[in-house]
């Protein structure tokens, strides 16, 4: 399993959000490339880092932020926040990000989305933001009216391979992972790599999610908040 340790940036600042809103962040360091660093030096070679200030303007706004810390670590970054286009993806990708995480476009732009998947293949990546069962978007505010299978068979058909779930109720709580919802998806979409997103709390759960052979799992406030140390983290992270 993936362990992807999490690097939310806010006017340049590593921030966690509570159920995502905006006024209930916390600042845990000023320094995002430093910050890149300590995963780095823990072990790490890829980290998940999503562009706050983007999602909420609709545009990128930290590619200065972020290419600094991949000229400075020597990192792999999987990025989302405020990609609504075919050209903001091929910018982000051709800039050196890894992997490009989109979620809105895919339901709003789905043709240039597609268009993505086409070209760069597994270098993208759907996020799929879950309410009630539901895939969320626009801030999470409106839900989509298609079943799973609808909405993600025409992406698989055109070389969609992985996938970052949220449940979003659980999203910045520290209340566990839905581990049945990420069975559940699982079984259903079998070709697709899921990566855990939302809810972690300790190392409690890493081993449950370990032992559902997940892809990969996104770890934020529970390493911010000390809950999860590194090592802990390490010891359930392989790369391969």
């Amino acid at each position: 399993m993936k362990v992807i340790p999490a690097i939310d940036l806010l006017d340049e600042k590593v921030v966690r959000l509570h159920k995502g809103d905006y006024d209930e962040a916390t600042i845990y360091n000023d320094d995002p490339p430093a910050e890149a660093q300590i995963f780095k030096e823990a072990g790490f070679d890829h980290i998940h880092v999503i562009d706050l200030n983007g999602a909420k303007e609709g545009r990128f706004v930290n590619l200065d932020i972020i290419s600094q810390i991949i000229s400075k670590t020597g990192l792999s970054v999987q990025t989302g926040g405020g990609i609504r286009s075919y050209r903001d993806a091929k910018m982000l990708l051709d800039a050196g990000i890894s992997n490009i995480i989109c979620s809105s476009m895919a339901v709003k732009s789905s043709d240039e989305w597609l268009k993505i998947l086409d070209e760069y293949g597994s270098r993208a990546i759907l996020g799929m933001d879950l309410k009630d069962g539901k895939v969320a978007y626009g801030g999470w505010l409106e839900t989509l009216d298609k079943s799973l299978k609808d909405f993600l068979q025409p992406m698989i058909d055109r070389g969609l391979s992985t996938v970052l779930s949220t449940d979003i109720s659980r999203d910045g709580t520290m209340a566990g992972p839905n581990l049945k919802l990420y069975q559940e998806l699982s079984e259903h979409f079998p070709q697709l790599n899921f990566i855990a997103s939302g809810g972690v709390s300790d190392v409690s759960d890493l081993q449950a999610l370990a032992e559902q052979d997940r892809y990969g799992v996104v770890v934020g406030r529970a390493y911010y908040e000390g809950n999860l140390s590194l090592k802990e983290m390490r010891k359930y992270h392989s790369a391969e």
